[in-house]
């Protein structure tokens, strides 16, 4: 399959650049400076806008799937994760392309009351800025016709682990969990090659 990945110079991004193209996909890697990722070998690297209609279309044409791990911390959250998702809803669907799955984060999903994880007593809110704009994303692609899936990790990162080659369905967000971004990268490219979860939020943890 035709690949696009939003955001692929990222640490998500780089990981499901590098799972997809182990399972033999074709893979274009949209950055937004190339000159700054050659290290990004044996996939096509193409320098796009998350939050530009117009060049989301222009890297998409002719792929069968798109993943997005795209973040700009120079942007106030709200207004990145809301226009990026606008975007990708609109600039995906005239390159005719319907499959989306983005990289979500733990603390919009539900932990374990049933009420996101940011909103748990203790939980720490230092981030709570870039929660609400990851939400507010969230809430734009529930309106958008795309077939979405917005996959979470459960916790954290561990940002040193390595891919294990695994991964389970959580059944509620765990501020103790940790999943390695390859393993992540492993449930997202399993979102486009066999989807599962179909306009649906769903968060994974380690196996």
């Amino acid at each position: 399959m035709n690949i696009v990945v939003f955001g692929a110079g990222g640490r998500a991004g780089r990981q499901a650049v590098a799972e997809a193209h182990r399972r033999g996909h074709q893979v274009t890697a949209v950055v937004r400076d190339p000159a700054g990722h050659s290290d990004l070998t044996d996939v096509r690297v193409e320098a796009g806008d998350v939050t530009d209609t117009a060049s989301i279309e222009h890297a998409a044409a002719a792929h069968g799937a798109a993943i997005s791990a795209a973040a700009d911390l120079s942007v106030p959250p709200h207004e990145f994760f809301t226009s990026s998702s606008r975007a990708l809803a609109t600039g995906l669907a005239n390159a005719g392309v319907h499959r989306l799955v983005v990289v979500g984060l733990a603390s919009v999903m539900p932990g374990a009351s049933g009420a996101p994880l940011m909103d748990e007593p203790g939980y720490p809110n230092e981030y709570r800025s870039f929660s609400l704009g990851h939400a507010a994303g969230l809430d734009e692609l529930r309106r958008c016709d795309l077939d979405w899936a917005y996959v979470a990790p459960a916790g954290d990162f561990d940002h040193e682990g390595t891919r294990t080659g695994s991964y389970r369905i959580a059944e509620h967000s765990d501020p103790a969990s940790r999943i390695t971004y390859a393993d992540l990268a492993i449930a997202l490219v399993d979102e486009i090659e066999a989807p599962r979860h179909h306009r649906a939020a769903v968060s994974v943890r380690e196996a």
